[in-house]
């Protein structure tokens, strides 16, 4: 994972590639995994950091999908099951059980959401985390102390996943390198080369932290896995290839773990915007969420807007005892869902399928959307199963249903601030022990130290105090301000590691403050 090495290496390979991968989120990042692990020679590319779109920007749900079995869609919510519980056995240091309940407030809604919620335990059969029981209206409040109990009758608890996105996202990139394939990150695909017949046999890209000339790579084959981005890359191959994707934002809102205290999530079933809302523990905090409002505009950092913050808050003020307010608001931050683009016109993106879609373009492209995190395995699969086809290859079977992830590691204490590392914890505390000045603080309330940022660097391929403060750790997503606080002291470490200079840093504390101010609720 030195990424000054690989790209170096890189400028002088001329050897093909059998396939490059372009995106780093949880597809690309599947599909790389996938295809380093059937034994072909892969790369990944990715233009700005892993996960550093939609991917980091769950609700941190790996679930099969409670409102898809709402809308009939039966198959999606047994494949998201099935593959909730290979994750949970694939990547245990980051996915934990987690209780949710149904507060109900008559005996019809009671009826309705145990039969419901029966039919979700069935999809998920041997892979189910639990089972759904009905509860009294004393274990509902109970369970959520802090939920309002006028006309309340009781509750459905019922089990499902949780997770951290980009921190699989780095464990991925790592397992992907573990098992003999390259990934970078800040490389920006320029071009795609092709033969006479229209077949693509290589691309360009471009280093963007470093700015140099482009380098151009050869390639058998080449999939397009850049999410809501997918559309860039098809109009690269062919400028009249029609749009695919229709995008759709969500936005969360973090609390203090007061307005949910304990372990229990709070699932809302019914919302004003037709949707589910989920109020989650997460990280000692609590996420709120979510929204779905069809975007036009796609960016790598869209902003949450007035309606949607307060359609939030005004939801959970409808069940929560202490409704929050705006000043409550630690973080929030929006994303992008990347939907398949529904062929006739007027549908509401909650009603666009989540299941993913496989694009062949004349010149042999092969493009991946939709989908969601929970199945990003089986996506992977299947778009290697169709470059195969496609390039009428030798079928080969998957690796990767028990393939264990970077870091698993069992018997996981949540407790630890630090249990997102996995096995790679004992890495951290030797690298310590030997520095012992790598214990200093950079902030006591979430147990920051400098030697995280190290590690992240030589590590996880961490290139700006961005990837460090919004995906190796969590902090920008947790609590702005405290990561805005800390960004100086953030910066010089990583300074001293890249071997960068005071503009370099003051650059680096410029830029992510205008980034970070986008969290903050004024």
């Amino acid at each position: 994972m030195n990424r000054e090495m690989l790209v170096t290496s890189l400028r002088k390979d001329l050897e093909p590639w059998d396939i490059i991968v372009i995106g780093g989120g949880a597809t690309g990042l599947g599909a790389a995994l996938e295809a380093v692990t059937r034994g072909y020679r892969t790369l990944l590319l990715e233009q700005v950091d892993f996960a550093k779109s939609t991917s980091s920007k769950s609700t941190k749900l790996v679930h099969g999908g409670v409102r898809y079995l709402a809308q009939g869609d039966v198959s999606l919510v047994r494949e998201a099951s099935v593959e909730r519980g290979l994750l949970a056995a694939n990547a245990p240091h980051l996915v934990r059980n987690l209780a949710f309940v149904i507060p109900t407030f008559n005996f019809w809604e009671n009826l309705k959401y145990t039969i419901g919620l029966k039919m979700y335990d069935w999809l998920a059969g041997r892979l189910s985390l639990g089972k759904s029981v009905h509860i009294s209206k004393s274990e509902t409040v109970e369970r959520l102390s802090t939920l309002k109990q006028d006309k309340l009758a009781g509750g459905v608890l019922y089990h499902d996943g949780q997770f951290d996105d980009s921190r699989l996202a780095i464990n991925l990139a790592q397992s992907i390198s573990d098992n003999g394939g390259t990934v970078l990150n800040y490389m920006r695909v320029t071009s795609l080369k092709k033969d006479e017949q229209g077949k693509i046999t290589g691309l360009t890209v471009k280093d963007t932290l470093n700015g140099e000339d482009e380098i151009y790579l050869n390639t058998r084959a080449v999939i397009n896995a850049t999410g809501v981005f997918a559309d860039d890359v098809l109009e690269m191959d062919n400028p009249a290839a029609p749009k695919s994707i229709a995008a759709s934002q969500g936005v969360h809102l973090v609390l203090d773990s007061d307005f949910l205290p304990g372990h229990n999530a709070l699932m809302i079933p019914s919302t004003s915007d037709g949707r589910v809302l989920f109020v989650v523990p997460w990280h000692n905090k609590v996420v709120m969420g979510t929204t779905d409002t069809p975007v036009n505009h796609i960016s790598l950092e869209p902003r949450a807007l007035e309606e949607e913050i307060a359609f939030i808050l005004r939801t959970a003020g409808q069940y929560l005892s202490r409704p929050p307010q705006r000043s409550d608001v630690r973080s929030v931050w929006a994303g992008l869902r990347p939907l398949a683009a529904a062929k006739a016109e007027g549908h509401k993106t909650k009603e666009i399928s989540r299941s993913h879609k496989i694009i062949v373009s004349n010149s042999a492209l092969v493009t991946i959307i939709g989908g969601k995190w929970t199945t990003y395995r089986r996506m992977a699969e299947d778009v290697v199963d169709k470059v195969e086809e496609v390039q009428r290859w030798k079928e080969t079977t998957t690796n990767t249903p028990h393939l264990k992830i970077h870091g698993a590691a069992e018997n996981v204490n949540w407790e630890d601030p630090w249990y997102f590392y996995g096995s790679d914890v004992l890495h951290l505390h030797q690298m310590v022990a030997r520095q012992p000045d790598l214990q200093e603080e950079l902030s006591r309330e979430y147990h920051i130290i400098k030697a995280q940022v190290v590690w992240a660097v030589r590590e996880e391929m961490a290139r700006n105090i961005e990837d460090f403060l919004a995906r190796r750790t969590r902090l920008l997503f947790l609590d702005a301000k405290e990561a805005l606080r800390i960004a100086p002291a953030v910066a010089r470490i990583m300074a001293e590691e890249l071997h960068k200079d005071e503009h370099w840093v003051a650059t680096q504390i410029s830029s992510f403050a205008e980034e970070a101010n986008g969290y903050l609720l004024k």
